[in-house]
């Protein structure tokens, strides 16, 4: 389509409506196989497949209106699963201040769904992958390295104490998109490039690099409490856990050096919080820096687990 508000591949999509209105849309599907972990009932799957649409409106600055899902269903379901599945849409959507209107079923070999999520906003305060400049302060809305120390709970049967344990298993059951603070963030015209870390943030980081043609220099690794713990206990590397585990919808972002303070007061007031974790150069790529210099990050994300795991469903 000519004359695109966004480039093709960014986060959404987006139409002009005349003036400076866009219209912001976005899909994403859920697979029982490769995105449901065991224990996730289907009340939190339904939940999630909103919150992964709803978190890269959230890397755009754009409210959420609408939804249409497009559900497939195994003929084994029964009207209570699908009654659950169907509270679990509503639940998500209506978190975040959006409505279900509707959509379409159909049988299928596994459960899939497909949510398509629709908004507008003013293009002049639409956050973009592109725009990222050298010297620009990198930041992150939250911690990593919960929800993949939690899935190797669940995948792997890694036993941990429970206090580390239940915010690690609440990171993957119940995720939360950073919405608020995306909203405020855009208000505050201080970003000048925002991605959503669904992929993990090595990638995340990868692809903001990419479409602004600058580089990055990791100077903090944000990584959970929780995701060190489990990581000392058997054994891991805590800066893996944080990198590469994908799964997490926090906001990366490129920010304005000069509009840092207004940042971050407009995520504070949004009741969220804005982590300083290094800095945009000129030269491309991504590096962690430590006492031996800067190392490469390398762009690996998150990888789909593999087994079908619908049958213990708590």
């Amino acid at each position: 389509m000519p004359n695109l508000p966004l480039g093709f591949g960014d986060d959404v999509s987006a139409v002009s409506l005349g003036k400076d209105e866009l219209l912001v849309i976005k899909t994403d599907m859920l697979v029982d196989k490769t995105d449901v972990p065991r224990g996730m009932s289907l009340w939190q799957a339904a939940r999630k497949a909103v919150v992964m649409n709803i978190s890269d409106f959230a890397a755009k600055g754009v409210k959420p209106v609408a939804l249409l899902v497009a559900l497939g269903i195994p003929q084994k379901f029964t009207a209570k699963d699908i009654e659950q599945i169907g509270k679990g849409l509503n639940s998500g959507a209506r978190e975040y201040g959006a409505y279900i209107l509707g959509g379409d079923t159909n049988e299928a070999s596994d459960l899939v769904i497909c949510c398509a999520l629709f908004g507008t906003c003013s293009a002049s305060l639409l956050m973009k992958r592109e725009g990222a400049e050298p010297g620009d302060i990198l930041a992150v809305t939250g911690e990593f390295g919960k929800t993949a120390a939690g899935l190797k709970i669940l995948l792997e049967n890694l036993p941990v104490p429970s206090e580390v344990e239940n915010p690690l298993l609440d990171a993957v059951f119940m995720p939360k998109a950073r919405l608020k603070e995306g909203l405020a963030l855009a208000v505050s015209r201080a970003v000048n490039a925002a991605i959503d870390s669904s992929d993990g943030l090595a990638w995340s980081l990868h692809e903001l690099s990419k479409a602004s043609h600058v580089g990055f220099i990791v100077e903090r690794l944000p990584t959970a409490p929780e995701a060190v713990k489990f990581a000392e206990i058997h054994g891991l590397s805590h800066a893996e856990l944080c990198l590469y585990g994908g799964e997490e919808y926090e906001l990366v972002l490129a920010i304005k050096p000069e509009l840092w303070d207004e940042a971050l007061d407009a995520v504070k007031k949004a009741g969220g919080s804005l982590i300083r974790i290094g800095k945009a150069v000129k030269e491309r790529g991504v590096w962690l820096k430590t006492d031996k210099g800067a190392e490469p990050i390398e762009p690996r994300g998150w990888e789909h687990f593999q087994s079908c795991t619908g049958e213990t469903r708590g």
